[in-house]
């Protein structure tokens, strides 16, 4: 990639992240985003369509860069106490631009955005492999009730929530997997 594409996609994207530190995606407009990243706003849209192009963008960048830390990310389907872990350390070491970029009205986004990349990096790593719509159910439940599990329980420290969810979900996977009492 030429090094002033680069430099410029750096500038524009520091700029972004230190004013959506202090304020909602809403109130960011390119005008102000392109005078602290000293650039015009024609170069701006030379690289995004809008403000929440580029937003978005780096929500998924951020996700995409967590999940390829994760060593076997199919493990969601087979040993989802171990993916919890993983996904728990990933997300840590991502914690502050995270806490950025999905605050406020782009908090919802988050599950989406994960539950989205996750299939396809479960399907690039085994594209043989057939996510039954029963998984794909547990694992949409997972995902989303672990994320608002999470922000509801965060206080208590990222640590022993994930602790938590990862015994909870082993809880969770057995009471699955237990044969139905037959009355």
């Amino acid at each position: 990639m030429d090094m002033r594409i680069e430099k410029t996609r750096r500038s524009i994207i520091n700029a972004f992240l230190q004013l959506r530190a202090k304020k909602p995606l809403e109130k960011i407009t390119v005008k102000e985003l392109s005078a602290l990243a000293e650039i015009n706003k024609a170069t701006f849209y030379l690289h995004y369509k809008d403000i929440y192009d580029l937003s978005e963008t780096l929500e998924r960048e951020t996700v995409q860069s967590a999940l390829s830390s994760i060593q076997r990310p199919a493990d969601i389907l087979t040993d989802l106490r171990s993916f919890i872990r993983q996904l728990g350390d990933a997300f840590v070491s991502n914690e502050r631009l995270i806490k950025i970029l999905f605050e406020g009205s782009r908090s919802s986004s988050f599950v989406s955005i994960l539950e989205d990349e996750l299939m396809k990096v479960i399907h690039e790593t085994d594209p043989d492999h057939s996510i039954s719509q029963e998984s794909r159910m547990m694992m949409t439940y997972m995902i989303y009730g672990g994320y608002y599990t999470y922000f509801k329980y965060c206080d208590m420290g990222i640590k022993t929530v994930l602790e938590m969810m990862e015994k909870m979900a082993g809880r969770i996977i057995g009471l699955y997997d237990a044969p139905e009492n037959e009355n």
